[in-house]
């Protein structure tokens, strides 16, 4: 670079960073409430607990509504994170509510919710599956197994296999056991077929080099009715085989109609990745120009994303230059890419040390560049450092090279002690890494064993239901056999089978008969009860009527009796039902408790009140059941009373399915009025109170707890009575 061109590039630069500096002054936005809500977006149902982050700003998480509220500014991007889908960066564009769809993990699963007995199981069990996927395949691929083994013997659906073999696919795609994840694509489709399963197939076909097959299968899905973005991947996946198999034009071709897709879509990941993916192409088929091209494309969209795709694709980029021999260019973008790293050190890229993207690794190929260009003493503090994290993150691969380069170099500049050394720490570092090695193939081996055991087992899950059918097949044709030479024996056990058959019925029609006497027995004592409280009730209104005579109260007498007739042809027309409506005891209570009041004026007050939303004709109840309640109110309560008491009646709508009803009074209680009685008084009492204690017992026995009943005090000195009932529909 001439000194002419420096001051262009530094005046340049500085009008730049004038601008930008002008711009932010004047581009600053003030923070604002943002409203936002995270869906599922196959289904648009709300996903909570989902986390939403801006970097160095504030930070939420979504609620049961999937609804979510933080501060935030024009041009802020929002990380959004939840362990159901793959993390979503959102770049806030307006001050308007914002919706998110992400793409759960197990958003189909919600299609055919209940089909399977344990259908929550199956949904956890496929969960921990894709959450352990890239730490652990086999525990991976133990929790498939789990979910495909089903509950209480009952098989999965086909959605439900053909979910789980999907995942198992995923599983062997991530580890590179491409052979595998063809099978499960396969196992998957046969099951139930999707578009989204078949690109998979094809993307796993791709990378096991079955070409022919992915080209087949991609030509195929292009006939269906695909959405955009799986036409975007279609047409990818089809650049991909092609370009790998020296077809670059028709590649180039097909990724450039999945360009098209993913720009007018809106789809930028896609369109960051075929920019790449076409500018490799034509570096790969000698076109440098459009290479440049379309890689400064890759290099100005990666400004757009978030930090580690930047990175990633300033990688890819600086590769390519390294293969032009542009180490300038290279050197400086991987510059830029070591301090994006290192800004990302918590994430999963990151940590991966065998990711192009770690410090040492970075470090190393800036190393190389510069010795590209001879500039040997400016590589030497850049191999020292990557040999220094290299060491520090045990990555022996790199520390390797990066000491045999840094040997090579003292070499080169007629440092032969240093070069002795580096080359001396150089072997040990080779002979550590050789064991490393060793082990790690012994594992491997290992680890291909667990796994082809593993999917065995799940194959023969698979298989298992057709080998039962096979056997119960075989046992049936010999037992057609065995009785086919043994009729004697199938007589015989033909005989004993109808013998059974007859005991088991004439059990049942004893049972019945039982059953049916049982019935009409609590009908009959229902029957006597009723009659016994007829004859109590006429007894207690005719002493009401003596006592108007004997007190010369000729016209209160006949005014009495005209009620009491009215109340007793009521009484008479219900004595034979056993349940009566509602509305008809109501005003069987209102007759009578008119009449009690009518002779105890002086003693008491009393009320009926009745909930106006009450369907009186829908709920029914046993006839007189509340009267002797409010008899009982009356004369053991309130007619001992010194002052003017009250009786209070309400019916009450607890829900749609049950009615309360209270009978309260402010008498002088059960335990006072127990003194008061004589020993005749507590016999007449205790009958009255037996009967309806026995009715509502059969009743409830006969009709499943329709009548529910509690008395106690109202006041914590034993005064006042409360009776509730709670009575309910059908």
């Amino acid at each position: 670079m001439n000194i002419y061109f420096k001051k262009h590039l530094l005046i340049c630069v500085c009008f730049i960073n004038t601008i930008l500096g002008i711009s932010q002054v004047t581009s600053v936005q003030e923070d604002f409430l943002l409203k936002g809500k995270v869906v599922d977006e196959f289904t648009n149902a709300p996903i909570k607990n989902v986390n939403i982050e801006i970097k160095s700003g504030d930070y939420t998480t979504t609620g049961i509504d999937g609804s979510f509220k933080l501060n935030a500014k024009i041009g802020d991007e929002l990380v959004i994170k939840n362990s159901d889908f793959k993390t979503v960066y959102y770049k806030v564009s307006s001050r308007e509510s914002i919706t998110v769809k992400v793409q759960a993990l197990v958003a189909s699963t919600r299609l055919e919710q209940g089909k399977f007995r344990s259908h929550e199981q199956f949904i956890a069990y496929l969960d921990s599956a894709r959450a352990v996927m890239k730490f652990s395949a086999e525990r991976s691929i133990e929790y498939v197994a789990k979910a495909l083994e089903g509950s209480s013997g009952k098989p999965p659906t086909s959605l439900q296999k053909a979910m789980a073999f999907e995942t198992l696919g995923d599983t062997y795609q991530y580890w590179a056991l491409f052979d595998l994840a063809i099978d499960n694509y396969k196992r998957s489709i046969k099951n139930q077929f999707s578009s989204t399963r078949s690109i998979k197939l094809g993307a796993a076909y791709s990378k096991h080099n079955n070409y022919q097959e992915a080209i087949q299968l991609y030509t195929n899905l292009l006939k269906n009715n695909l959405t955009p973005k799986q036409k975007t991947l279609v047409y990818e996946g089809l650049g991909d085989v092609e370009t790998a198999t020296g077809k670059v034009a028709q590649g180039v071709g097909h990724y450039r109609e999945a360009l098209t897709i993913a720009q007018a879509q809106g789809f930028n990941d896609k369109v960051l990745d075929l920019n790449s993916k076409i500018g490799a192409a034509f570096a790969r088929d000698g076109n440098i120009q459009e290479a440049d091209s379309y890689y400064g494309n890759t290099l100005e969209l990666s400004k757009k994303e978030n930090p580690a795709r930047a990175a990633a694709q300033k990688n890819t980029v600086a590769d390519y230059y390294s293969q032009n021999g542009e180490f300038e260019k290279e050197i400086q973008l991987r510059e830029e890419t070591i301090n994006e790293i290192e800004n990302l050190s918590d994430d999963n890229a990151i940590k991966d040390q065998s990711s192009p993207l770690t410090p040492q690794r970075q470090n190393y190929k800036i190393a190389n560049a510069l010795l590209g260009q001879e500039k040997y003493i400016e590589a030497i503090p850049y191999l020292e450092k990557s040999i220094e994290e290299a060491d520090e993150k045990a990555d022996l691969i790199v520390e390797k090279d990066a000491r045999r380069k840094l040997s090579e170099v003292y070499a080169d500049i007629g440092e032969f002690d240093k070069a002795a050394e580096g080359y001396k720490r150089y072997t040990e570092v080779f002979d550590e890494l050789y064991i490393k090695k060793e082990q790690e193939l012994s594992q491997a081996t290992r680890f291909a064993r667990e796994i082809a055991a593993k999917q065995n087992r799940i194959a023969g899950l698979e298989n298992e239901r057709s080998l039962n059918e096979s056997r119960y097949k075989l046992a049936f044709e010999n037992q057609t056999l065995i009785e086919q030479n043994n009729k004697t024996q199938k007589w015989i056990i033909g005989s004993l089978m109808l013998v059974a058959l007859l005991l088991l019925y004439t059990a049942y029609v004893q049972y019945k008969n039982v059953k049916q006497q049982k019935y009409a027995n609590n009908l009959l004592a229902l029957k006597s009860l009723r009659t016994q409280m007829n004859p109590h009730f006429i007894f207690n209104a005719l002493n009401s009527v003596n006592s108007f005579i004997a007190t010369n109260d000729e016209r209160a007498a006949n005014a009495y009796l005209s009620e009491f007739s009215q109340l007793m042809r009521s009484v008479l027309e219900n004595s034979e039902e056993d349940f009566i409506p509602l509305s008809k005891e109501i005003e069987l209570l209102e007759l009578y408790t008119k009449l009690e009041h009518f002779r105890f004026k002086d003693k008491f007050e009393y009320s009926i009140n009745v909930d106006e939303s009450i369907a009186q004709d829908d709920f029914v109840i046993p006839p007189m059941l509340l009267q002797p309640y409010v008899e009982n109110a009356v004369w053991h309560g309130l007619r001992y009373k010194e002052e003017k008491g009250k009786l209070a009646i309400s019916f009450k709508k607890m829900n749609a399915q049950s009615v309360m009803i209270i009978i309260e009074d402010n008498g002088i209680g059960r335990i006072k009025s127990a003194e008061f009685k004589t020993e005749n008084q507590k016999k007449q009492r205790s009958q009255g109170m037996g009967n309806i204690k026995k009715r509502i017992g059969i009743l409830n026995e006969m009709y499943d707890d329709r009548v529910d009943v509690s008395i106690s005090d109202v006041e914590a000195d034993g005064t006042g009575t409360r009776v509730s009932l709670v009575i309910k529909k059908d």
